[in-house]
């Protein structure tokens, strides 16, 4: 490695550094708690399960897929030496972060390498990029945990496809959106059949894990239990509703049971009740596109990322929920994307960055202003919503445009 690339490959570490080191800072600093989930909810639930107490996932239903907790009980532990000094909250805000920075500093070892390439460069600096720009939120949230689990197994997904399947699995077992890059990995890997069974593997021996420890009907209740909440106001299918709310015609109110501000008013109930299979539809047409694409012959690496942005921006766009962390679930498929086919994933990139910024703008810094359904916030998070769907289209277009390939020995 020459001086020159030895230089660049230090600034990034050190830029990487330090785009964490400030996105954490100023989670302390922002408006609207950005990082109250980490020790409102995270934390209790980890002393919890290590006091003797109840066990989300195992003795009680939850609303995330279990291995969530492991990373919660990790940064117990090691928050412990930090107590006497911080306080358990500090200590554990401190701990969640040195977690998050590591697992994000191992996948961008892998992702950089010893001499990386000019793509992996440039995606080393869209994820630097999509931080700051994200602001906190990237970082408090369990979703953090998954998004260098995601980078790691798509990149692994054509050299090391059982390994990569494995832990796109695990990642699916913490929170539910790398199942699409699992989904995507089977219909554009060619060794899908390996694919399949480490994803069995991994779900089966998890499932066994629960049942042993004495979990039942709790084994799957993070499906059931996102079936019965509302429609969250930052949810792209609430922005017609909060214009109501502008208006004084809608309400927002807060849900005990979900923790999470929803909108109340005349034709909600319907929206929401067609999300759910809306969804199911939408990510099956997607699938399937996917499916025709790899008959007729393309490749792996022009399939691989529309197929996987368009099958996360399905997740997102349909969801009842819009919650700032689920802009976290776009920055995998992008970084896959800038390595295995950087000139077209150019506008997806800047799509992403910029509804990184306008979600950062919408939570924390302008959320309460958002609750009082003041206009500013309104139109802001307006515009991410409609650039959420603009991103949906995007990756299909692509998807549409991927080329079939009918001689299995062409090279592109």
């Amino acid at each position: 490695m020459t001086r020159l690339n030895t230089a660049r490959l230090a600034a990034l570490w050190i830029v990487f550094l330090a785009v964490h080191l400030l996105t954490a800072w100023v989670g302390w600093i922002y408006p609207s708690q950005p990082m109250g989930d980490v020790v409102l909810v995270y934390e209790p639930w980890a002393s919890s399960a290590l006091g003797g107490g109840a066990i989300v996932g195992v003795t009680e239903t939850w609303v995330y897929p279990q291995l969530a907790l492991v990373p919660m009980l990790l940064a117990k532990a090691l928050s412990m030496p930090l107590v006497p000094l911080l306080g358990a909250s500090g200590a554990y805000l401190i701990a969640w972060a040195v977690l998050v920075t590591a697992l994000d500093a191992l996948a961008f070892a892998v992702l950089l390498g010893r001499s990386p390439s000019r793509p992996r460069i440039t995606a080393a600096w869209f994820w630097c990029a999509a931080l700051l720009l994200l602001g906190p939120i990237a970082l408090y949230r369990i979703d953090a945990i998954t998004v260098p689990i995601a980078v790691v197994g798509g990149l692994w997904l054509s050299t090391r496809p059982a390994l990569a399947a494995a832990l796109l699995t695990i990642g699916a077992w913490i929170k539910i959106w790398p199942g699409a890059l699992v989904i995507a990995a089977v219909v554009a890997v060619r060794a899908r059949l390996r694919v399949l069974i480490a994803a069995a593997a991994v779900t089966a021996g998890v499932m066994v894990l629960l049942v042993l420890l004495g979990a039942d009907d709790e084994v799957l209740g993070f499906l059931t239990e996102q079936t019965g909440r509302g429609l969250q106001i930052e949810a792209v299918a609430a922005t017609p509703f909060l214009w109501l709310a502008v208006a004084g015609a809608a309400r927002i109110e807060y849900s005990f049971e979900i923790l999470t501000f929803q909108i109340s008013a005349d034709g909600v109930d319907a929206v929401q009740a067609l999300l759910t299979p809306l969804m199911v539809v939408a990510v099956l047409a997607v699938t399937a596109l996917g499916v025709v694409k790899t008959l007729r012959g393309a490749s792996f690496h022009r399939l691989f990322p529309p197929l996987t942005l368009s099958l996360v921006a399905v997740l997102i766009v349909t969801n009842k929920v819009g919650s700032p962390q689920f802009q976290t679930w776009l920055i995998a498929p992008v970084v896959i994307w800038l390595v295995l086919d950087s000139a077209r994933a150019r506008v997806p990139a800047v799509l992403v960055l910029v509804l990184c910024a306008l979600t950062c703008l919408v939570y924390p810094l302008s959320y309460d202003a958002l609750l009082a359904a003041q206009l500013l916030p309104v139109l802001v998070l307006t515009l991410r919503n409609v650039l959420l769907i603009v991103l949906l289209i995007v990756g299909i277009r692509a998807l549409v445009r991927v080329p079939a390939v009918r001689t299995p020995n062409h090279q592109e």
